[in-house]
């Protein structure tokens, strides 16, 4: 492997995904590695935590989704001199060069689960993002009525919409989909 910095694809977001391909005599100690790396990034500005996903039985690949709250963080983290110098030490046990992207969003939710699954169709992309929506068009309007007759000034055309706007997109991307993602994965990427 080169010591060359691992081709990153840059895209708006804020999720950095990691996939590692360890030897099979090295799990060990990449495991133990693992816990270091984790609690470095831990301490960076902005980080928001980390999902692993360990490889099945007699696969090598883990899948490591570590978030941030802004891209500039998460490229701080990416081109930090610790992750560097962890990742050296590393290296050795890894059968090949890390893969690594920044995703964000929609991108995001529907990353297959394991490195050679495919990606789901897009007509349940579509049906699962619409189940997701539909509801919250119709109960986070309704949650903020009070807030609005109350607060006239946040009632006004346009800055209602944005609140629940502002309101459905951060249900979604932080707590909705991720989760109904992984519930739904055998049928997703089937």
């Amino acid at each position: 492997m080169s010591d060359a910095t691992p081709n990153v694809h840059y895209s708006s977001g804020r999720t950095i995904y990691i996939r590692h391909s360890v030897k099979a005599d090295q799990r060990n100690r990449y495991e133990t590695w693992l816990r270091q790396i984790i609690n470095a990034a831990a301490e960076f500005p902005g980080h928001q935590g980390v999902h692993i996903v360990r490889p099945a039985t007699g696969e090598h690949t883990f899948e490591i989704s570590v978030r941030f709250s802004s891209r500039s963080e998460a490229e701080a983290w990416l081109d930090s001199d610790i992750r560097k110098e962890l990742i050296s030490e590393i290296r050795t046990a890894l059968e090949s060069q890390e893969q690594v992207e920044i995703k964000t969003g929609i991108d995001f939710w529907f990353t297959p689960p394991a490195s050679a699954a495919r990606q789901p169709t897009r007509w349940k992309q579509w049906m699962l993002t619409t189940a997701v929506i539909w509801p919250l068009t119709m109960v986070v309007p309704a949650v903020y009525r009070p807030v609005f007759d109350s607060i006239p000034v946040l009632g006004t055309w346009g800055v209602q919409h944005g609140i629940v706007a502002a309101t459905i997109v951060g249900l979604v991307v932080y707590l909705i989909m991720p989760r109904l993602v992984r519930l739904l994965a055998g049928w997703l990427f089937r």
